[in-house]
């Protein structure tokens, strides 16, 4: 897919048929930009085990105060993204890692979310993070659904004026 109009055509999915597929989409992971050049910071944990999606799913909800909802719209897979440090670098590093998973998975017509508050709802709740088999120090900061949909990725008008711009 031609890199403009994958922008133009990038959109949050929130429907998915179940399948999966993640070996570019880690690639992808791998390419983007830390902080520092600092890759051993960072950790991607993938997620298909049914049960502890639904378990993060609820909990998220619970961070939310909406138990009927569900955050992690079901997906069949979630990729964590976590950090050592939990500072602002970390945080950014962690979005342009995410981003390039989204992008990725788009591009290869997969269905992606930005999943943040379902990192963040597994901050309160460490007895799921042990499950994630993480290295001593980390934490998610930050997370993205990934699954074939039927949903179409289609070309939007987009206004390009919408970020104020001031130059000096």
């Amino acid at each position: 897919m031609k890199f403009t109009k994958l922008l133009k055509s990038r959109k949050s999915i929130r429907t998915y048929t179940g399948k999966k597929q993640v070996k570019k989409i880690i690639e992808a992971a791998e390419l983007a930009p830390v902080a520092r050049g600092l890759y051993e910071n960072y950790q991607l944990t993938i997620i298909n085990d049914p049960k502890l999606l639904k378990e993060i799913d609820q909990e998220a909800a619970m961070m939310f105060g909406d138990l009927e909802s569900h955050p992690l719209y079901g997906v069949p897979t979630l990729i964590l993204v976590s950090a050592k440090k939990q500072d602002e670098m970390a945080y950014a590093s962690a979005g342009i890692i995410a981003h390039n998973m989204v992008l990725a998975a788009e591009n290869k017509g997969l269905g992606a979310c930005y999943l943040f508050g379902a990192a963040a709802a597994l901050a309160t709740h460490p007895e799921t993070v042990m499950k994630l088999d993480l290295p001593a120090g980390f934490m998610p900061v930050c997370g993205v659904g990934i699954g074939e949909t039927e949903e179409e990725l289609t070309i939007r008008d987009q206004k390009l004026d919408r970020i104020g711009i001031n130059e000096i």
